[in-house]
């Protein structure tokens, strides 16, 4: 592997984020009344699913009790629409995107300078309790909390001591939908066929049963909310403690939770404050704020918040406290691997308009994942849309992308009504693509760096620290060149083939294979890259000559990458066979023979395998060794 990657004096260096942490004085070191802070996490649910947000068929009168004696953030969003690269964020301060921990479930390590939150705080002095879902995506260090289990508590804390405390509630979890927990139709609190669906939604007897069961868990959810805040009373500690509500992202049926669409990331979120602590708030109880706040501004605005310094890594806005920062203006999204597959988006979101780049145009929305595909929901619609009954908004989710999306979500919550080549929206267009690619090159997003390609890049370093000696910004320029569809830049991205950096030249390759037609005086030096050093490179390649027509030997060099040591190369070869389901057909005998039968194989990789010999050879999947 080249030595420019891990040179590590480069490194020590370059990484000039690291060690700008500031000084963690806390301005309250000496007083006594330092504010408690409860955090009350929900999962996978989206605000439009809560009572006082608007949605009159949810029954959440709890969480409608804090809305009324606190602050209602009308503009909150989850960064990421999944778990585990959210929380990451959150832990961090830091998009997840920017420490390489954007794929979903990641062990990554972040640099050892970048602590985790609650070690700060527990260094002024706070206890610091979690119940008890971390799932951060990366490697946890040691001593960043007094307790995580499922019985820590703040009770066990010192007299008078100070306490940070989260407590999380899965009931409104995805797996609530799956088969084996739906709920019998007459055990159902909420009447199936009395709820209104999203429009993408076929009205089936499935889909309405899992809306009612979704319903009748957030109402239980509610419930546990209600519960944790009565035992906050009861132990006389209501008055001394600022209470946070939000869920970690939106969801959970399909087409929300994984994608970055108004669904998939707008969130209920709520602080209510004690009398004592009121001038750290807003104002009187019961307001709304319509100000835009995300996730990753929770760790900076709970700093704000206690009076320790916010250090300067640190990527969010606090948004209350001596420290509150003027409006942001925006929320920024991103979307990696989400499981067994391969897609990357970013959006851009104003108290108005959401605007949404997806760099991998040529996969469909809908991408087969083994968890998604448990709810009964997503095979109905599915089944529904290959019988031919959905209509063109329905089908969407089944078809492939487009590179821009362009949302009025004031007047279109569901994000169905595509305004990007509407010309009346041509400025706000051009304002969000231009904040969305600001963004990333403030991120140095290391989403543009294929995963496999990044584990190997970073062998000696972190991801984080290893992107200090990448050219990010070209990286970004020819991943934006190559998936905007646009015919004339392929000129540009036939040079870039050649170009000295890998990234650049999966980017060039892969746009060539968003535009085959268009891009086959490419054909030459696309061959070439067959043997390319860097296996994402030569499957780009492969997926770009496939398309064009070269198939044979390129479907072969694919199944011989589901061999390679590297997991995240195997996953990414079988990826694009799945997207080549046609053509893969021609070599499922080299498939079958090439496999390693007897061998266990990542997670991912053997639920996607699961899926395309199922899709190809039905009944052969049952033959996978696991």
């Amino acid at each position: 592997m080249r030595t420019k990657y891990s040179r590590r004096e480069f490194i020590k260096k370059t990484a000039l984020g690291i060690g700008a942490v500031a000084a963690t004085n806390c301005l309250f070191a000496k007083k006594k009344d330092r504010p408690n802070i409860l955090w009350l996490v929900s999962e996978d649910n989206s605000a439009s699913f809560i009572s006082c947000y608007g949605n009159k068929q949810a029954t959440t009168p709890n969480i409608d009790k804090l809305a009324a004696q606190g602050i209602r953030y009308t503009n909150a969003f989850a960064n990421a629409p999944v778990c585990a690269p959210m929380r990451h964020s959150i832990i961090t301060g830091m998009y997840a995107s920017t420490t390489g921990c954007h794929n979903m479930r990641s062990t990554y390590p972040v640099p050892n300078e970048f602590k985790f939150f609650p070690q700060y705080l527990r260094e002024a002095g706070y206890y610091c309790t979690n119940n008890d879902k971390e799932d951060y995506n990366t490697i946890k260090p040691e001593n960043v909390w007094d307790e995580s289990s499922n019985t820590a508590h703040f009770k066990n804390r010192k007299s008078g001591q100070p306490f940070f405390a989260i407590f999380n509630t899965n009931t409104s979890h995805e797996h609530k939908i799956h088969l084996d927990r739906k709920i019998p139709k007459d055990e159902l609190q909420h009447d199936p066929n009395s709820l209104e669906l999203a429009p993408y939604h076929p009205d089936l007897p499935e889909i309405r049963h899992t809306y009612a069961t979704y319903y009748d868990y957030i109402t239980k959810m509610d419930a546990e909310i209600g519960k944790a805040v009565k035992k906050l009373e009861d132990a006389g500690l209501a008055d001394d403690t600022i209470v946070f509500y939000y869920s970690d992202h939106g969801g959970v049926l399909p087409g929300s939770k994984r994608f970055i669409n108004e669904p998939g990331t707008r969130i209920p979120f709520i602080v209510q404050f004690p009398e004592k602590y009121k001038h750290l708030a807003l104002g009187k109880a019961g307001l709304d704020s319509d100000r835009i706040i995300t996730l990753v501004d929770l760790a900076p605005t709970l700093f704000s918040l206690i009076g320790i310094d916010i250090p300067k890594r640190f990527q969010g806005n606090a948004f209350l406290g001596n420290a509150k920062s003027n409006d942001p203006g925006y929320a920024y999204f991103f979307r990696n691997r989400m499981d067994e597959r391969y897609d990357m988006m970013r959006a851009v979101r104003d108290k108005k308009y959401r605007y949404i780049r997806n760099y991998q145009p040529n996969r469909k929305y809908g991408q087969h994942l083994w968890y998604l595909w448990r709810s009964e929901a997503t095979r109905a619609w599915q089944k529904h849309y290959e019988d031919g009954n959905c209509n063109e908004i329905q089908s969407r989710f089944w078809e492939t992308k487009v590179p821009e999306e362009l949302y009025d979500c004031e007047n279109d919550p569901h994000n169905i009504n595509n305004l990007a080549k509407d010309p009346k929206y041509k400025e706000v267009l051009d304002r969000l693509r231009e904040e969305n690619k600001k963004q990333v090159r403030r991120n140095q997003d290391a989403g543009f760096l294929p995963e496999g390609m990044m584990i190997e890049f970073a062998k000696d370093s972190t991801i984080y620290e290893m992107k200090q000696t990448l050219p990010m910004d070209r990286i970004i320029e020819t991943a934006e060149t190559a998936t905007i569809m646009d015919e004339k830049q392929i000129p540009e991205l036939i040079k870039r083939l050649s170009d000295s950096e890998p990234a650049v030249r999966y980017w060039a390759a892969y746009g060539c294979a968003v535009l085959p037609e268009k891009s086959k005086s490419a054909l030459p030096k696309l061959k070439e890259l067959m043997k390319d050093e860097f296996d994402d490179v030569r499957i780009a390649a492969c997926e770009a000559l496939c398309r064009m027509g070269y198939k044979k030997k390129s479907l072969n060099l694919l199944v011989q990458e589901m061999e390679n040591d590297n997991p995240k190369i195997q996953l990414h070869a079988l990826n694009v066979l799945d997207a080549l389901e046609d053509d893969t057909k021609l070599v499922l005998k080299n498939i079958i023979g090439w496999l390693p039968w007897s061998k266990k194989t990542d997670e991912y990789f053997h639920q996607a395998l699961t899926q395309l010999i199922k899709k190809l050879k039905p009944g052969w999947e049952d033959y996978i060794v696991w």
